[in-house]
Parts: C-alpha cells; structure tokens; sequence
C-alpha cells in the first residue's frame, strides 16, 4: 500500500491521537507538499496553519514559500499538492479553466502605508498620515514627490508576490502609473526590513509589518477595504494527494478558522 493511499486514514486520527502519531509518521515518507506565499510565511500564518494541520490530523506537510504567481503556476502543473494564495486575479483565471479543486477563502489580510513617522511638531514629508483613503493618499504621494525631488520615494516589491499585485490594484484604482525616480524597485529580501533602512514610503502586508516594522516608519494610512488582500486555499487538479483534500476541509472548518483569528495581522472571512 502506498504511503499517499495510507494518508486516507488521517481523518480517523482527528478522534484518535494515538493513530494520528502513526499517521504522521507514514506521511513523513510523502508529505503534502504546501506552497505559500512569502508574505504568508514572514507573518508566521503558513507555520501556524501547517503545525495546527499536523497535529490534528497526523498528516505531515512540507511547507515550500515563494511567490504567489509562480507558486500558483507550480500547482497548475502538478508540482504542489495545495498552495496558499493571496493572488485572487491569478487564482481566478486559475479556477474559471478547471486548472484548481477546493479554492476556499481562509483568511484576510490588509495592506498598509507605512512611511517616515510624523512627530507632534513635523508631518511626514508626503502628509498622508491619517488618511483614509488610499487612493487620495497614493495621488497626494506622488504629487508630493514630483513637487519634491529626491526627497520621498515609494519601495515597491515588484516581484510576483501577491502583495505586490495588490499594491499594482491600488495604483491602477488611484489612476497612477507610478515612475521613477521616486518610484523604486526594492532589491530581493524583506520589503519591510529595506524600506525602513531607505526610510521610504511601503505598501506592506499588516501581519508582515507586525513582525518585521517599526522605527523609523510607522503605519500612515491603514483601514480603506480596498486595501484587503483575500488569501485562499486551493488543491492541484494534476495530483490528488490524499491530505490535500482533507487540508482545505480542516483549513475552511473551525480549527484552522480558529488558528487565523489567533494570528496577529489576519482575521478570518464573514
């Protein structure tokens, strides 16, 4: 019998911890192979969910991080069991061609503006703290940085992660083509982490912020619902690895709603 087919018992060890150790350690031999996106993996949310799914069930899971786009092309071509998404445009297309089974939507996390922190005496350079909405933020940013060459500059990702995608939705919902000089590409490795030596303006997702922000920027403008990034779950339609089903079953039901509710910078969908 192969260890994928042994993984069928798994839903068994939810009531029986004694088979659920025995589970895993037959499913060590084939785990699930679960793509995340980068930002999900800084958060902590992707660790969290595979720990939490392990110990429920038994079933081992090896987590792969990466960029959402090409993480999601990896499942269309049968190279990962499951993948967390925070990509809805790419899943979309995805889902409407058969290519993904099971997409579910999980969680909800939230881009927000950080920037130069204001003090009582001095704005930030761009005076968008405290806005509210982010398309008028993102105009007032750009005008302030044409006004003011050399002096505000906007990181950007610009890589296929699904944070950048978002980023890309707000500036096409402000009508802005956003440009150099002011407008930069921020080098491979922690967006958050590079704005802050920069001291340049972010788009940033809130659960990576909460681990990796803080001085000298702070979080400008925060709130506007086109700022939330949806992150979904889905199965490969190529592979049929017995725990990808039973993974997108516990990640939807209480359990894995309970570990997102828990984790700091997610909540969970209505």
């Amino acid at each position: 019998m192969s260890s994928r087919r042994l993984l069928l018992g798994a839903a068994v060890a939810l009531a029986l911890p004694s088979l659920a150790r025995a589970q895993q350690r037959q499913s060590l031999a084939d785990p699930l192979r679960l793509g995340a996106d980068q930002a999900l993996v800084d958060s902590g949310l992707a660790a969290a969910l595979r720990t939490g799914f392990g110990r429920d069930t038994g079933v081992a899971v090896q987590l792969v991080p990466g960029l959402a786009l090409p993480l999601l092309e990896a499942l269309e071509r049968g190279e990962l069991d499951a993948v967390l998404s925070n990509a809805p445009d790419a899943e979309e297309r995805l889902d409407r061609q058969g290519l993904v089974h099971d997409r579910r939507r999980v969680a909800d996390a939230a881009l927000v503006l950080v920037g130069p922190a204001p003090s009582k005496k001095k704005p930030d350079p761009a005076g968008v703290a405290r806005m509210t909405d982010i398309t008028q933020a993102l105009t007032q940013l750009r005008d302030a940085a044409l006004a003011s060459p050399g002096t505000i500059s906007f990181l950007s990702a610009g890589d296929a992660s699904g944070s950048h995608a978002a980023e890309q939705a707000l500036w096409r919902a402000a009508k802005i083509a956003p440009a150099a000089p002011w407008y930069i590409k921020a080098q491979q490795g922690s967006l958050a982490s590079q704005a802050r030596q920069l001291g340049a303006y972010a788009l940033v997702e809130r659960g990576v912020w909460l681990g990796r922000g803080g001085a000298p920027l702070a979080v400008l403008v925060e709130g506007d619902p086109l700022m939330t990034v949806p992150v979904h779950v889905m199965r490969s339609f190529r592979v049929n690895h017995a725990g990808g089903k039973l993974f997108t079953g516990w990640i939807s039901g209480p359990k894995g709603r309970a570990i997102v509710a828990a984790q700091r910078g997610y909540r969970t969908p209505g």
